[in-house]
């Protein structure tokens, strides 16, 4: 992994941040992209953008695409949010499928082709136990599965020039943003309680599943789906 230049969204909250810290630890080149970099000390070079307005986004692209030869990137970014059935808000969809799908889409075609010229690379999406259900989570659930739709097609068609392409699942990690997701009062203990193996995961046990699925030793893996979940996904009513 020494040297290996990762790009990564969402780079510093949550997952994104111990996965960016684990990289530089590693020896990797990471270049980040997040909404807000002030007063960070990030492990590696940070770009800030909002990702949510593709013109923007296209542009920091750019940027990053004439300064670094990126060998791998990791879909990190994404939004929930919670709504019922009855309540989903048209736009609520509209935007969740953006942040979490379009920009998937757009980040990763930005380096692609020369991965392909390569002929190596590595691409790790983040989707969610969700998909296999969860009260309230209509936009982020189809979202997530959607994720999981591109990551088997571009698995496909990237095989040939040695390029893996898999998604990461997690169930109920400790994170800033799960825990707002989560219904309003519920304690750690309480969302434990439902997994289980009877603790929420953490931001650090995720980023190394997503470190091992960017090393060599990964390079016969790819189309999966791969959850960290705690055996969340084993009847767990945790979304």
């Amino acid at each position: 992994m020494k040297d290996t230049c990762v790009l990564i969204t969402g780079a510093t909250k949550g997952i994104g941040w111990a996965l960016s810290r684990r990289l530089a630890d590693q020896g990797c080149h990471v270049v980040g992209i997040a909404r807000n970099t002030a007063e960070i000390d990030f492990p590696g070079y940070l770009y800030e953008c909002d990702l949510s307005d593709a013109g923007q986004t296209e542009d920091v692209l750019r940027v990053i695409r004439e300064k670094f030869p990126v060998d791998a990137v990791v879909n990190n970014v994404g939004a929930a949010v919670s709504q019922p059935l009855g309540g989903v808000e048209l736009s609520a969809l509209f935007e969740t499928f953006d942040l979490n799908v379009r920009t998937a889409v757009q980040v990763t075609q930005a380096f692609v082709e020369s991965m392909k010229v390569q002929r190596a690379g590595r691409i790790v999406n983040l989707c969610s136990l969700s998909v296999r259900g969860a009260r309230d989570a209509t936009s982020y659930a189809a979202a997530k599965s959607a994720i999981i739709g591109v990551t088997r097609t571009w698995a496909v068609e990237l095989a040939e020039f040695g390029i893996t392409v898999n998604a990461v699942a997690p169930g109920a990690i400790e994170t800033d943003q799960f825990m707002q997701a989560s219904a309003a009062g519920d304690t750690s203990a309480q969302l434990a309680s439902l997994v289980p193996m009877g603790r929420l995961g953490t931001a650090n046990e995720v980023a190394a599943l997503i470190g091992f699925l960017l090393s060599p030793e990964a390079g016969f893996i790819t189309g999966q789906v791969i959850g960290i979940d705690g055996g969340g996904s084993l009847g767990s009513r945790v979304s």
